[in-house]
């Protein structure tokens, strides 16, 4: 079940997160800074829940696109989590499909993402540098992990620069 995440959801949602990038611990700091940021959109942060636990979690929140001085309100898809006991069993797409649907609604011309060039396109994920977007990876990452969806506010005017709220300078 996909249902906007709720105050009494937080905890679980931090633990889900911690453990899904085990790796990356300041990940599950992000997804707090951004609930507390202008940037944070609540009903576009859902949780997935299996026998009443939250087993996963994906937020959308607010972020610019600048272009010298025209600066366009996008969204992006930070982050995706999804318990790793029940990882690979259809929970992150269920979570991705449900938040573009909801992003569609909110006028936004398309969702940004870094993220698995071998995951995002299945859900309509395209390489941003195609549309002229410009997102600054890291060092670490393929230059096809910066992505775009375009939501049906699409205008191909809407291009530039990322830039991300302050809450993403954790990671």
């Amino acid at each position: 079940m996909i249902e906007p995440e709720q105050a009494a959801d937080h905890q679980a949602v931090r633990r889900v997160v911690a453990a899904a990038f085990a790796h990356q611990p300041e990940v599950a700091d992000l997804v707090e800074l951004i609930r507390a940021s202008p940037q944070y959109e609540p009903d576009l942060a859902l949780v997935a829940r299996r026998g009443g636990d939250v087993v996963g979690h994906v937020m959308i929140s607010h972020a610019e696109l600048v272009d010298g001085a025209t600066a366009w309100d996008v969204l992006t898809l930070s982050p995706l989590a999804v318990r790793p006991d029940v990882q690979r069993q259809g929970v992150g797409s269920a979570l991705v499909v449900e938040a573009l649907r909801l992003a569609d609604a909110t006028g936004a011309a398309m969702v940004t993402l870094e993220g698995s060039p071998a995951y995002y396109p299945r859900f309509g994920f395209r390489d941003a540098r195609t549309l002229g977007v410009t997102i600054d990876l890291p060092d670490w990452s393929s230059p096809d992990a910066g992505q775009v969806y375009l939501l049906s506010a699409y205008d191909p005017a809407v291009r530039g620069r990322l830039v991300y709220p302050p809450a993403f300078a954790v990671i």
